[in-house]
């Protein structure tokens, strides 16, 4: 366990906190009051855990990242077919984890790990389940809960109180509106809310806050209404997107995400009568 070297931050370990043997702390690591680190952790470099944490055995999390109190990360999956087996959580840099946040270390059914990547905000309460995959960049608000194997893209946002059903796949620079029930796969760049959740048309503020320029945006609105709103069955509106921007990455994402798909897309939701139309 790292505690002090020349030219190199020292690790400030508040006395009260239990660092197990094994623990290794990199250089400008913080932990704070009660704070408990199991077997196997690895905290990189300026990361900051505040009180009253507890972080399992084989956890690793990223440099320069800020643990709030009471954040759980590595505990056991809640799935009775685990038996102890040495999985993971791996967390990468630049996290802001808020206060009561748990996220759960894998399974033996998939990869053995959970995994996060860079620069997520995930607000109170937020619960990432075991065997999930999450991109960069991604928001997830106030008691957002994930099932077990759920994936999330990068840029994605999901709002407060949204529950996404085990194996349902997020995609990229999507939104997802705050108390819905998600069930099916949510393709990239819309916007989606409801119980169960329905497409209402693209992210197109998220898009420009992105920086996307005119024509990656006309790319993106050309490729939702090729595939939802002409009138071709799913699997000919895949093949007439890939005739029409044969070069676009932006169609190319809707067309491997749709084909990717094991539980399903999402459908735009019927529009009835009286309905307002929502303006970005």
């Amino acid at each position: 366990m790292t505690r002090t070297a020349n030219r190199i931050k020292e690790v400030k370990i508040d006395p009260t906190a239990s660092v197990h043997p094994t623990a290794e702390l990199d250089s400008g690591v913080e932990i704070g009051p009660y704070t408990v680190l199991g077997e196997g952790v690895s905290i990189g470099k300026d990361t900051r855990i505040g009180s009253h944490v507890v972080i399992d055995k084989w956890t690793t999390i990223g440099e320069r990242c800020n643990i709030f109190q009471f954040v759980s990360i590595g505990a056991p999956p809640q799935d009775l077919g685990y038996k102890g087996e040495k999985t993971e959580v791996i967390i990468g840099n630049n996290n802001t984890i808020r206060e009561f946040v748990t996220i759960h270390r894998a399974t033996t059914k998939d990869q053995w790990k959970t995994v996060c990547g860079n620069n997520n905000l995930f607000m109170n309460y937020v619960h990432i389940a075991h065997d999930c995959n999450l991109g960069d960049n991604i928001i997830m608000a106030n008691t957002a809960t994930l099932g077990g194997h759920v994936t999330i893209d990068n840029n994605a946002i999901v709002g407060g109180l949204v529950a996404i059903h085990q194996h349902v796949r997020i995609g990229a620079y999507c939104i997802i509106g705050g108390a819905s029930a998600v069930s099916k796969d949510i393709p990239p760049y819309v916007k989606a809310v409801g119980n169960r959740a329905r497409l209402f048309g693209l992210n197109s503020v998220g898009l420009r806050r992105q920086g996307l320029s005119k024509q990656d945006l006309d790319e993106v609105k050309r490729s939702y209404q090729i595939i939802f709103r002409s009138s071709l069955r799913l699997t000919e509106a895949v093949e007439a997107l890939g005739r029409e921007l044969p070069d676009s990455a932006h169609a190319r994402r809707f067309i491997d995400f749709i084909k990717g798909s094991k539980r399903g897309i999402a459908r735009e939701r019927t529009k009835r009568k009286g309905d307002i139309q929502e303006e970005d």
